[in-house]
C-alpha cells in the first residue's frame, strides 16, 4: 500500500495480505472495494450466462465465456468480473503465471448487487475502467427486474446502446449468430 499526500493506494500486493474471510476484494484507480458473498439468484445468473454462451463459443471455436476471472490490468487496477467472453487469441496471449488475465476481454458481465455503492461500482467506476482498457462490450443484468443494458464502444468509450427486458432477444455482433431470449439469464 503506497500514500500519497492526499490518500492512501492499494495494489495488487496489498491483496495478498489480506484475509480469506468469504470476501471479495477488487482494486480500481488505487481504491479498495470489497463484496460480501452475493445473493444465490444473482451467482445463478453468472452461471447463466455462462451456460448460454459457452455452446456458442465451442461450436465457433471463437472463444470462451468464464465466470469470475481475475484481470490484473496492473498494480493499481485488479478486478474480479462476474463473467467475460474472451476470444482465443486473447486467451492465448492474456493469461500471467498464476492464471489472471492480463488483459481486457471482448465481454465483460456485471450482475447488479443491491444497494447505492454497489450499483455505482458497477455503472460508472467500472465501466470507465472498462472502457479505458479496451473492452468492446459491457452487459450489466439486473436479476431483480430482468433487466440488461449492453454497451458498445464508441470512440474509446462505453455507452449505453441498448437496454433490453426479458421478453426481447438479445443479439451482438461481438458473437456472430448467438442468440437468446433475455429471459434465459434468469431461469
Amino acid at each position: 500500500m503506497t500514500q500519497s499526500p492526499d490518500r492512501v493506494r492499494w495494489t495488487t500486493e496489498d491483496l495478498e495480505l489480506l484475509p480469506e474471510n468469504g470476501n471479495r476484494y477488487e482494486i480500481i484507480d488505487g481504491s479498495l472495494l470489497m463484496t460480501r458473498a452475493p445473493h444465490w439468484k444473482y451467482q445463478a445468473v453468472i452461471a447463466q450466462a455462462c451456460n448460454l454462451l459457452n455452446p456458442w463459443s465451442f461450436t465457433s471455436n471463437l472463444g470462451r465465456a468464464i465466470p469470475n476471472p481475475g484481470i490484473v490490468f496492473d498494480d493499481e487496477d485488479n478486478v474480479i468480473p462476474d463473467a467475460i467472453w474472451i476470444s482465443q487469441n486473447r486467451l492465448v496471449t492474456g493469461v500471467n503465471e498464476e492464471g489472471h488475465f492480463t488483459i481486457a476481454p471482448e465481454l465483460i458481465i456485471e450482475v447488479l448487487s443491491p444497494g447505492t455503492q454497489n450499483e455505482r461500482r458497477d455503472r460508472e467506476l467500472k465501466l470507465k475502467l472498462y472502457a479505458e482498457r479496451g473492452v468492446q462490450e459491457y452487459w450489466i443484468l439486473d436479476w431483480r427486474i430482468q433487466q440488461l443494458e449492453i454497451y458498445t464502444r464508441q470512440n474509446a468509450r462505453l455507452k449505453l446502446g441498448l437496454t433490453l427486458l426479458a421478453p426481447d432477444r438479445l443479439t451482438s455482433s461481438l458473437l456472430p449468430g448467438s442468440s437468446c431470449l433475455v429471459s434465459e439469464f434468469f431461469l
